[in-house]
């Protein structure tokens, strides 16, 4: 091995020991390791210069303006309130319309807002059909998620990947081109956390109700012994020692913030404002077309509507840079430039080289399974947008190993590097609901590991049909 790949081998571990480890910002660990690769040498300061200003960059700054802008408009909030008046008239019914509108929304908005601004409405209205807001939030956070396969903007991981193939000398995907896929996968998805998923939850008020009564029982009998146990101990001990077990538990248990907190992620429901909301809407479909259309790339779209909603005043400066999003931003680049490393050094090609050993005899089909496979375990550790820079250039260097279209192995990790069920931590939605709802964490075991073996299995039916090899 040469010393640039020994070198980008050793930042890529450390990388990913340290998100798995959990303690330091994801987009810390991908600035520093940036910084690391170009001290080396391993990357070259253009490159990094690219990836700053990479499409994928461009395009999720302007999103995230636009949307932001919807969102100021009181829009967003106004849809919701509408839908879930219809909701809490039809009964359970409406309650699943309203997270099938919060799934479409996710195909082209920041879903994070939409489950926010959905969950406690939701929430409330559950509770006042003396249904358990139990099997709604759940499947409220997935089916947004799921929205996000959908379309190229419906996720950073989307952008992402796209990206990266351009880099690797493949042609782009259009706005719509992977909707056939995401779409197939949505609805399989939906339709068995509708009729299996959402039953293994909770089923009524007075269930829940029953349940964190038995749990605060056991709560306190453990509360009780721990006490009886520090007492027992304290009379054999000959003099008294400060209480450290005490003061700590006090200290964790004071003043912390609740996981899932709807303040945490800085988005609340909003007054509407007619012009705002109308101009924001007109520039975001506009965006759309013009990208949908093929009249404009994604990323020139985006950045000329969230130019456009400053100059028609809108949204202020300030505002505007208020909804750049910088840390997945920073996080995105950073994990770019790791990419380009593991590229330019050949990483990539001596991974996919070792795969393609074992995986040569099987065929593409089966290729194409253990790569959706492997990023899908990969996203429950670590975030998309690593698993994408991680799996991309592998993906492309298999494909042409099998002599096959790379396509269908790019849009197998836009679809596996999104679908984290399985964790309350996998997903910024899932931690949002995971407090609200009172899941506990076999919960979301129970219901998304099966979510992500059916929406595997849906994927492996539905990329060779819309992307032959």
């Amino acid at each position: 091995m040469t010393f640039d790949q020994i070198a980008a081998l050793l930042v890529l571990v450390a990388v990913v020991g340290v998100l798995v480890h959990g303690r330091v910002r994801a987009d810390v660990v991908a600035l520093t390791a940036a910084a690391a690769l170009l001290l080396l040498g391993v990357v070259r300061p253009v490159e990094v210069q690219g990836a700053f200003a990479s499409p994928a960059v461009i395009a999720l700054a302007g999103l995230f303006v636009i949307a932001y802008a919807i969102e100021l408009s009181g829009l967003l909030g106004l849809m919701i309130r509408q839908a879930t008046k219809l909701a809490a008239r039809v009964g359970a019914v409406g309650v699943w319309a309203v997270i099938g509108l919060c799934g479409v929304l996710g195909g082209f908005l920041n879903n994070t807002p939409v489950v926010v601004l959905a969950a406690p409405v939701i929430r409330d209205v559950a509770q006042s059909l003396k249904l358990s807001p139990k099997r709604f939030l759940m499947p409220l956070s997935h089916v947004s998620v799921l929205g996000g396969l959908m379309t190229l903007i419906g996720t950073s991981t989307n952008l992402l990947v796209n990206d990266m193939a351009r880099n690797a000398g493949q042609p782009v995907f259009g706005l719509f081109e992977i909707t056939p896929v995401g779409l197939s996968i949505a609805l399989v998805g939906g339709l068995w956390l509708y009729f299996v998923g959402a039953r293994q939850l909770g089923r009524s008020v007075e269930a829940d109700e029953a349940e964190q009564a038995r749990l605060a029982e056991m709560e306190a009998a453990r509360r009780q012994a721990a006490a009886e146990a520090a007492a027992r101990k304290r009379r054999l001990l000959p003099f008294n020692l400060p209480r450290l077990g005490e003061a700590r538990t006090h200290t964790d248990g004071s003043g912390d913030a609740h996981l899932g907190d709807v303040a945490l992620f800085g988005a609340a429901d909003r007054p509407f404002h007619l012009r705002r909301a109308l101009i924001a809407l007109g520039v975001f479909v506009a965006v759309v077309a013009s990208a949908g259309l093929g009249l404009a790339p994604i990323a020139a779209s985006a950045f000329a509507g969230a130019v456009a909603l400053i100059l028609l005043r809108v949204i202020t400066p300030e505002e505007a840079y208020a909804g750049l999003r910088p840390e997945i931003l920073l996080l995105i680049a950073g994990m770019v430039v790791v990419g380009v490393a593991i590229e330019v050094t050949g990483l990539a090609a001596a991974g996919a080289e070792m795969l393609i050993g074992v995986l040569r005899p099987f065929g593409p089909l089966v290729a194409l399974i253990i790569l959706y496979g492997v990023t899908l375990f990969a996203t429950e550790l670590l975030s998309n947008a690593t698993v994408a820079v991680l799996i991309t250039p592998i993906a492309v260097a298999l494909a042409e190993s099998f002599g096959v279209d790379p396509r269908p192995f790019l849009v197998c990790v836009m679809m596996a590097a999104s679908a984290a069920f399985a964790t309350p931590f996998g997903y910024q939605t899932n931690v949002l609901v995971f407090q609200m709802g009172n899941y506990s964490y076999m919960d979301f075991v129970r219901v998304g590991v099966p979510l992500n073996l059916i929406t595997w299995a849906a994927a492996m039916i539905a990329i060779p049909i819309f992307f032959p090899f």
